[in-house]
């Protein structure tokens, strides 16, 4: 039985729960139906856009917790007086993904990266409406971050900004982040497509990615791959000289991924890329 298609835009939350029960009840019988619909309220809430705000909330509460390890790291760096070095201060905002891929990825889809938004909508998996109120939330998160570290800590390492290093220039840096994010957004479609889904292991996948591209690539440019990481350290501390590198690069590598994940899997728009973009609380195992 083909798949029916998942609306993008506003819809009725009780058509989309009778349309999730009725696929259930084709492919696993009644009884698993019945209990579908025997869910609570709040449960089916999440398919209502009415409630958006709580995908919203998630999505602020994850880049905060992304960007918070990732340029927390250089800030007790150097705060510490190198306790942390170059090599746990690009593994950490890596296994910070992990986690909270694995806490709420079913509520949002963790997202945390107004690349990865855009791209799944480009892909058609996540509505176009929803772009804006999601990279406002991963921009606010990012944010809220940068300004925590300024009062704990105050103005140290630029707070923890992404910057072309020494003896770098800024067009290597540039070259370097969009392909870095054209790994970084090939490995997040894939993973999330029905072609290649490999469930809760996307989250390794994506987080082994962020720590290899830092691993060889953040002495050029910081390896960022995320315009929201890298614009609120460099609006909190006032440094705006190189932040047109770390809004337009990571742009071009996902749309060279998107244009990836169309020759490699054709159109998007599978169940199984439309559930990680949109997030899939309530959507029954193996549904």
């Amino acid at each position: 039985m083909s798949e029916e298609p998942v609306p993008t835009g506003r819809w009725d939350a009780d058509a989309e729960a009778a349309r999730v029960a009725r696929v259930v009840r084709d492919r696993h019988g009644p009884r698993i139906a019945d209990l579908l619909d025997s869910e609570p309220a709040w449960a089916r809430d999440f398919t209502d856009l009415s409630y958006e705000w709580r995908r919203l909330f998630s999505e602020v509460f994850g880049t905060f917790l992304l960007v918070l390890a990732g340029a927390g790291a250089p800030v007790i760096d150097h705060a510490s007086g190198g306790q942390i070095g170059r090599v746990a201060s690009v593994v950490a905002p890596a296994l910070s993904v992990l986690a909270i891929i694995l806490f709420m990825g079913a509520v949002s889809g963790a997202h945390l990266n107004p690349v990865v938004s855009i791209a799944f909508a480009l892909r058609g998996d996540f509505g176009w409406l929803r772009v804006p109120g999601y990279v406002t939330a991963q921009i606010a998160g990012a944010l809220l971050a940068a300004l925590f570290l300024r009062v704990v800590f105050g103005d140290l390492a630029h707070l923890g900004a992404t910057l072309p290093g020494a003896g770098f220039t800024g067009t290597q840096a540039f070259a370097v982040e969009a392909v870095l994010t054209l790994g970084l957004v090939s490995t997040i479609l894939g993973s999330a497509s029905s072609a290649q889904n490999i469930g809760s292991l996307s989250a390794l996948a994506v987080a082994a990615y962020i720590a290899l591209a830092g691993l060889w690539a953040s002495p050029v440019s910081g390896a960022s791959m995320n315009p929201a990481r890298s614009f609120a350290p460099a609006v909190v501390t006032g440094d705006l000289h190189d932040l047109w590198i770390y809004l337009t690069a990571p742009f071009i590598g996902g749309l060279l991924a998107v244009a990836a994940a169309h020759i490699l899997r054709g159109p998007g728009g599978d169940p199984d890329g439309t559930r990680a973009a949109q997030g899939s609380l309530r959507t029954p195992t193996g549904s």
